[in-house]
């Protein structure tokens, strides 16, 4: 077990440890040093008992992710990007508070084995609870989502994102271990932990993925915005109309058997069902490829409010499209719950929509010469969220199928937050065994294989259009069957250990408590 370091020494490492763990998310990309960074904070917090325990992981947590989200303040300030990185840390703060609490109890009682697998079951844990809190969570920067180009990746096949933080979390637990062993322990048994962690990172190249099936061309097009920012529609026209020029440019080199076009999210912020210009563009669009197209358009509906939606046009006489609704509204954004208390606070309260959410997985069936598959649609962040990606797959039943993720990244300018979700993007594409459509109005866009390769990547802030030829597929992998399974196994696993602690420490103390003169009249 690592022994106790001074208390600034500590609060040093925990910002080392965040910072390594910025760096592993793109766009920086070093995904190696996940695993660093795990090891470094359960280095410094594991022996650190409950409140120091909470204090080190929350100075980490914001050295974490405030970098890492700082995407989310470029045009609205510091601070809800701020409060945003800081609701964030908390987490990562509790995380250390029962690593530290158990931790320090569990090796007073000689149990360090079980101390250090705190580290890995923690990790889990907290990720499924700020996932799921408040308000839906936010499961954005999780350990998973740094490993699209890791060895790791392919562990999402069997056990989802959880899966491969659990992986990258033992990994810096044994690299952990093979430190301390290399202080304090007897140094020849220092080489084990290091070669198990080679195997646990290796170990899962081993694990098949399918990239077998049938093939249709598949096409995007990513229309670009007059300018980013946050009134990036302030020329919602604009922005309509360049993708409606994209989709004639991709019709001249489209081939005979193309299936299917889409279009990202915002790409028509002028109601389409009401506005007859809107209307028009996308019969004009439509009757250029003379295929079905999918529009990520704003509806205004219902009254008093909007609607997030995917539009299924199957041809230009289509005047009442299927849609898809946009099932979890981002809050603070696209709505903000509370909004007069946060108004007090800072004036961005009033940039949120008022969207409401919908009720519904899409699932569009689009016909081709090979027989029908269906499209299922995800808008933003909600690619993020295992269940709603779980569930829309589910919703396909035996059926081919090709995943759509549809997202506008104007708001973020040129920084990360692409990047960042195009990886998400790709470790859903293993987890799933399905192809993803991905197209952003600004980039990056691109087609992600099964196997979580991609092709015809776009840039930011361009104007493109690609065509693929998607695999269509419709199995259901071993994460689909499992569902949210291993992450209620580590929550039960890390309550248990945490149990045992305080069970543990109540021996120490009573093993080390003096006798009384009572104590021996009793004997």
């Amino acid at each position: 077990m690592p022994s106790a370091l001074r208390f600034p020494l500590q609060l040093v490492l925990a910002v080392v440890a965040g910072l390594l763990l910025w760096l592993a998310f793109p766009d920086h990309d070093l995904w190696w040093l996940a695993p660093l960074g795990v090891a470094v904070l359960g280095g410094v917090t594991l022996r650190a008992g409950g409140p120091r325990g909470f204090l080190l992981g929350l100075v980490a947590g914001l050295g974490f992710f405030v970098p890492t989200l700082s995407w989310s303040g470029v045009y609205v300030g510091a601070l809800p990007w701020l409060a945003l990185a800081t609701l964030q840390a908390l987490y990562v703060a509790f995380q250390g508070a029962v690593t530290g609490f158990a931790g320090r109890r569990l090796v007073a009682a000689g149990h360090s084995r079980a101390a250090y697998a705190l580290v890995p079951l923690g990790w889990v844990a907290q990720e499924w609870a700020r996932s799921t809190t408040p308000y839906g969570g936010f499961p954005w920067a999780r350990l998973a989502f740094s490993q699209a180009d890791s060895p790791l990746a392919p562990l999402a096949r069997w056990l989802g994102a959880p899966g491969v933080t659990f992986g990258v979390a033992l990994v810096g637990t044994l690299l952990l271990l093979a430190a301390a062993l290399a202080v304090r322990g007897p140094r020849v048994a220092a080489p084990a932990p290091l070669v198990l962690a080679a195997v646990v990172l290796l170990a899962p190249l081993a694990i098949a993925l399918p990239t077998d099936g049938r093939t249709e061309a598949v096409g995007f097009v990513q229309g670009n915005v007059p300018k980013a920012g946050l009134d990036f529609n302030a020329e919602r026209r604009a922005v309509l109309d360049n993708h409606a020029a994209g989709t004639e440019r991709l019709a001249g080199t489209a081939p005979e058997d193309l299936s299917l076009v889409v279009w990202p999210e915002n790409s028509s912020d002028i109601d389409p069902l009401r506005n007859p210009d809107a209307a028009a563009q996308i019969r004009r669009s439509l009757e250029a490829v003379d295929v079905p197209i999918v529009v990520g358009a704003v509806l205004a509906e219902p009254v008093g409010a909007s609607s997030n939606v995917s539009l299924f046009y199957t041809g230009p006489d289509d005047a009442d499209p299927q849609r898809y609704t946009k099932l979890h509204p981002v809050p603070f954004a696209e709505y903000i719950p509370h909004r007069e208390f946060f108004r007090m606070f800072t004036a961005a309260a009033d940039l949120a929509g008022n969207f409401v959410a919908g009720d519904t997985i899409g699932v569009f069936r689009v016909p081709a010469a090979t027989g029908e598959y269906a499209a299922l649609p995800t808008i933003c962040f909600e690619v993020a969220y295992d269940g709603l990606m779980r569930d829309s797959v589910a919703a396909a039943g035996d059926q081919d199928s090709v995943l759509l993720v549809q997202t506008n990244n104007a708001t973020f300018g040129y920084t990360a937050e692409s990047e960042q979700q195009f990886a998400i993007s790709r470790i859903r594409a293993i987890e799933h065994g399905r192809s993803i459509v991905h197209v952003s109005t600004v980039g990056v866009s691109g087609f992600v294989a099964p196997d979580g390769t991609v092709t015809e990547k776009t840039g930011l802030f361009t104007a493109e259009q690609r065509i693929g030829r998607v695999v269509l597929r419709n199995e259901q992998t071993p994460s689909d069957r499992l569902g949210e399974a291993p992450q209620a196994l580590a929550g039960i696993v890390l309550l248990l250990l945490v149990l045992a602690a305080v069970r543990s420490g109540r021996r120490v103390k009573v093993a080390r408590a003096p006798r009384t003169p009572e104590d021996h009249d009793v004997a």
